[in-house]
């Protein structure tokens, strides 16, 4: 027993802040932000704006390219780190707004990295048989979570929500395998300190905090790793590989993999110019953007490689279709 996606969605909010925004209110500009990130400009939601409400969105529109009926929901996870509320979850929330009501629902947090835990996730309840279809959102809000004099952390993010339905197969496609780890010793790399139980009136601040070098050398080795992990835990090769989505943090990051593994253009998927790092809404964001570009067909070999705070990383292979 399978998983396959039989629907993608997407949603970012409307309001676009370009790095030339940002040059007005911090030292720094577009050149100094372009060249070391990759990023143009990314979508900030207004006061008004929750996570679940992204999700909401999205996730009307992956049911909706599959003609799906709310109300035959059987499982919903949220993966996010920017939860609208502690409790309930912001898959309790989703749920209500779907009119699910016969949906299991839980919140995942593995940031970065939530999407591909997710989808992981989803796939081992339908192949147990615990559940014949399950939907899965990507959401976050982390600019509500930024300090906006910071340059080295406030040009990197930006908000979104991507959605894909997931229904039980037993074709040979859909989600062929999967690979999560986790570092936790170096969690102190990235972190927002205040908010939680160590520090609930956040005497430490809300913000998040970045250690931007360790970052980088722990991505360019988890994305590398995943992405061989997954594809032997597949029996396939990288040629085989048809697209790679990675995550969407800095274009250093995903360059040093297609260097690495002599990827052409054409089989890796990029979109972070628009949106910067959206966090668990990277992956499922750029796979939705792909779907609608015509850039993924039947049978085709999709790889979904990420990493994040905790530290967290993994992949999923998928045969489309």
């Amino acid at each position: 027993m399978r998983s396959r996606i039989i629907g993608t969605g997407s949603e970012v909010p409307q309001k676009i802040v370009t790095n030339d925004d940002l040059s007005k209110t911090i030292d720094t500009s577009d050149e100094w932000i372009r060249t070391r990130t990759g990023i143009r400009e990314r979508r900030v939601s207004d006061e008004k704006t929750a996570t679940s409400d992204l999700a909401f969105a999205a996730a009307r529109k992956a049911m909706s390219a599959a003609n799906f009926d709310p109300e035959k929901l059987e499982l919903i996870i949220v993966a996010t780190c920017s939860p609208d509320t502690l409790f309930p979850s912001t898959a309790c929330i989703l749920q209500s707004k779907l009119k699910a009501s016969s949906a299991a629902a839980f919140d995942l947090s593995a940031a970065c990295s939530g999407f591909n835990f997710a989808l992981s996730t989803a796939q081992a309840y339908i192949e147990s048989k615990m559940y014949n279809n399950v939907l899965v959102v990507g959401a976050d809000t982390l600019t509500k979570y930024l300090d906006w004099s910071d340059r080295s952390t406030c040009v990197l993010f930006g908000d979104g929500a991507g959605a894909v339905l997931l229904e039980k197969t037993e074709e040979e496609k859909g989600v062929l395998a999967s690979y999560i780890k986790a570092k936790g010793d170096g969690g102190n790399h990235l972190v927002m300190p205040g908010g939680g139980s160590r520090d609930p009136e956040e005497k430490s601040g809300r913000f998040i905090r970045m250690d931007g070098k360790e970052v980088f050398k722990f991505a360019v080795k988890a994305l590398e790793e995943s992405v061989v992990k997954v594809l032997e835990k597949a029996n396939l090769s990288l040629g085989s590989m048809d697209l790679l989505i990675p995550h969407q943090a800095n274009m250093r990051i995903i360059e040093h993999v297609v260097k690495k593994f002599s990827l052409p253009e054409k089989k890796v998927y990029v979109n972070l110019m628009k949106y910067g790092n959206t966090s668990a809404a990277s992956i499922p964001l750029a796979l939705d953007e792909a779907v609608r570009e015509g850039r993924i067909k039947p049978k085709d070999i999709v790889v979904l490689s990420g990493f994040g705070a905790g530290l967290t990383y993994g992949s999923n292979i998928i045969c489309w279709g």
